[in-house]
């Protein structure tokens, strides 16, 4: 019988940066990104999705059309294996598909994953909805309670 070994990684930065497909906020950052979002028309909406949980928004479209607020960090697809966004500006310092199917045996039917550094978290993103007024003020209700 073998027993499977997480594996350990480190941090580095790429070489060429992912293109972006992906705005990822937490904190401050994920509330400044929700205000934001509630700024834009509702034709703006079109090609983008989200995902949030606790103080954790992720925002996902065409790069020209993800939204900017500061502290809001960017992630794409990894073109080296299927099924794995990173941050565009690092990655594991391990071979990406041996880092994705490491993650993808942790959780398995949930595609894509990403894989985000700091704070650290995977997070699966199967679940994105379509960015409308309503996902946003679904989004403002559940962080509202979750402080209450």
């Amino acid at each position: 019988m073998s027993v499977a070994v997480p594996l350990e990684w480190r941090w580095r930065p790429r070489a060429e940066p992912l293109p972006a497909q992906a705005a990822v906020a937490w904190g401050a950052a994920a509330h400044a990104l929700h205000a934001r979002l509630l700024q834009l028309a509702p034709e703006q909406h079109a090609g983008l999705s989200a995902t949030a949980g606790p103080d954790l928004l992720v925002v996902t479209g065409e790069a020209d059309a993800l939204p900017w607020v500061d502290g809001v960090a960017y992630a794409g697809p990894a073109a080296e294996a299927h099924g794995l966004w990173l941050p565009t500006v690092e990655a594991p310092d391990l071979p990406l598909d041996l880092v994705a199917r490491s993650l993808q045996r942790e959780h398995p039917n949930r595609q894509p994953l990403l894989l985000w550094p700091r704070p650290e978290f995977v997070l699966p993103l199967d679940r994105l909805l379509p960015l409308s007024a309503a996902l946003l003020a679904r989004i403002g209700t559940q962080w509202t309670a979750a402080r209450a």
